[in-house]
């Protein structure tokens, strides 16, 4: 683990300066980098973009000194655990500068059986040559022990799992969160609740809390941190930085669903945009490359860093998908008026995603749109022909899911398509009547109507899933919001709201 060599000249240079000396060891026994405390502490270098070694394990191992005789303290602990080190060691400098009482820790893969267990082992001895611990033979047994854990081998390329961090207090938000990461086809690899806590202004969760989510992060293996709430850029960088950990926040998860539903090309300049507008104020010298500077030949004098080309280019890329969508929008603005003089009335569903609007245009219309019990799964405006009992033929139209706290940017970049709605002769704002949190749904949704300056178009409410909610109950609800009461799945209550529609469009 440390040869005596070694312990002896740290504790000899530590007393001689009155500081903590540290070293941090590859496997191999070769030290990788020397740190200078002071009396008390030590500050570990920025290891953060070194190689992980084999498993989850990050290969170094931290030794160092202690002056006064204190044990492993709880900011030795914090390092091992954020920076997943093999372990970390103490070594008690004494008087004359020998090497005394040397006392070690690793991390434990507790299962969850096991969850009230000390999630470190510690072990001391009198003196180096009196410790009892094989370090090879032991690094190998915890990467195997946590590989059988988390059900993968050491050294085998993981499917992207994430821990779902909830700082929103409230069921129905954690629900959400849950969804929108199934919907993103992400592994979840658990679901921490941290709702009430205070929010860090650097790095979203205390250091107790950040020690919680890297040991979670070990045992299942996750390397994406997903939280139900927006992070400044700032923040994010912090998180990533000290828990190894990619930082994903709600918007950016929002945003990456709709990367990956998006299927006409408007949706996916829309969503372009959006990304876009989003990462503009979060690139960073990273993202862009080497912070050198371009000049030579016509460029003399310190020039532009990659870090402003970067930034350039997004800007000249941005106005360059506005224009493209402008473009779009006019050739959709065409086709509305054409509609127009043809006298079609015209139908918009819209709603909270996962209501079943998509599910209802198929029963109305006898289409095969794209549906699944999941958020989000249409993205692109989808228009069909209906045909009233009295008045004939009217345009009916799916479209993109609502949200709460929907992303600016997003609602920005599909104005354009959802300005279609102004056009509507008659919104059918679909609800699903089973969910206990349908009035702060339909809230949300009014909310977004009232952003894009259409709360003054006429609205049918049409409470969808009725068939799961008992029939006393349902009347009420449908009482109470003026609704229709319909099951689009098992189709039941068409007729009812076809009537109900075609009267609300030309009333008798």
């Amino acid at each position: 683990m440390v040869s005596p060599e070694l312990a002896k000249y740290l504790s000899t240079l530590s007393r001689e300066l009155g500081r903590q000396v540290g070293v941090l060891l590859s496997r191999d026994g070769v030290i990788r980098s020397v740190i200078l405390g002071d009396a008390t502490h030590l500050e570990l270098p920025d290891i953060g973009r070194l190689r992980g070694g084999t498993g989850r394990f990050r290969g170094l191992r931290l030794v160092h000194t202690h002056l006064r005789g204190e044990p492993i303290t709880q900011d030795d602990l914090t390092d091992l655990t954020l920076l997943r080190l093999d372990l970390v060691a103490v070594i008690q400098a004494t008087d004359e500068g020998d090497a005394g009482k040397i006392e070690l820790a690793h991390i434990l893969p507790i299962t969850d059986d096991d969850q009230k267990s000390e999630p470190f082992r510690k072990i001391d001895a009198r003196d180096i040559y009196q410790l009892k611990f094989d370090f090879e033979q032991e690094i190998r047994a915890l990467e195997s022990e946590f590989s059988r854990i988390t059900g993968r081998r050491a050294g085998e390329t993981p499917r992207e799992r994430a821990l779902i961090l909830c700082l929103t207090p409230g069921e129905a938000a954690r629900s959400e969160i849950t969804e929108l990461v199934r919907a993103a086809g992400v592994e979840i690899a658990e679901i921490m609740v941290f709702a009430g806590s205070q929010i860090h202004p650097r790095t979203v969760v205390g250091q107790g809390r950040l020690q919680r989510i890297a040991l979670a992060a070990m045992r299942r293996s996750a390397d994406v941190a997903i939280f139900d709430i927006d992070l400044k850029p700032n923040q994010a960088r912090a998180f990533e930085d000290t828990t190894g950990l990619k930082a994903v926040d709600r918007t950016q998860l929002i945003l990456d669903i709709f990367a990956q539903r998006a299927r006409s090309r408007d949706g996916k300049l829309q969503v372009e945009l959006a990304q876009l507008k989003y990462s503009l104020p979060r690139l960073t010298e990273e993202d862009a490359g080497l912070s050198r500077l371009v000049g030579g030949i016509g460029g003399r004098g310190p020039g532009e860093t990659v870090l402003e080309i970067g930034r350039r280019r997004a800007r000249s890329r941005i106005g360059h998908l506005e224009k493209e969508i402008q473009q779009l929008s006019k050739q959709r603005s065409v086709r509305r008026h054409r509609r127009i003089r043809l006298g079609l009335p015209v139908l918009s569903i819209i709603g909270y995603t996962n209501a079943g609007k998509s599910t209802l245009l198929n029963a109305l219309t006898e289409s095969e749109i794209d549906t699944a019990d999941q958020m989000f799964v249409t993205l692109d405006t989808t228009s069909r022909r209906l045909r009233f009992p009295k008045q004939g033929d009217v345009i009916i139209t799916d479209t993109v899911g609502f949200i709460r706290d929907l992303p600016p940017d997003l609602v920005t970049a599909f104005r354009a398509t959802l300005e279609e709605l102004s056009d509507a002769d008659l919104l059918l704002h679909v609800v699903d009547a089973s969910d206990p949190g349908l009035e702060r749904k339909m809230d949300a949704v009014n909310r977004v109507l009232n952003d894009l300056e259409l709360s003054k178009v006429a609205r049918l409410v049409v409470m969808n899933k009725a068939d799961r909610v008992d029939p006393a109950i349902m009347e009420g609800i449908c009482r109470r919001y003026e609704a229709v009461a319909v099951s689009a799945l098992k189709r039941q209550g068409l007729g009812t709201l076809i009537a109900t529609a075609e009267n609300r469009i030309h009333p008798r």
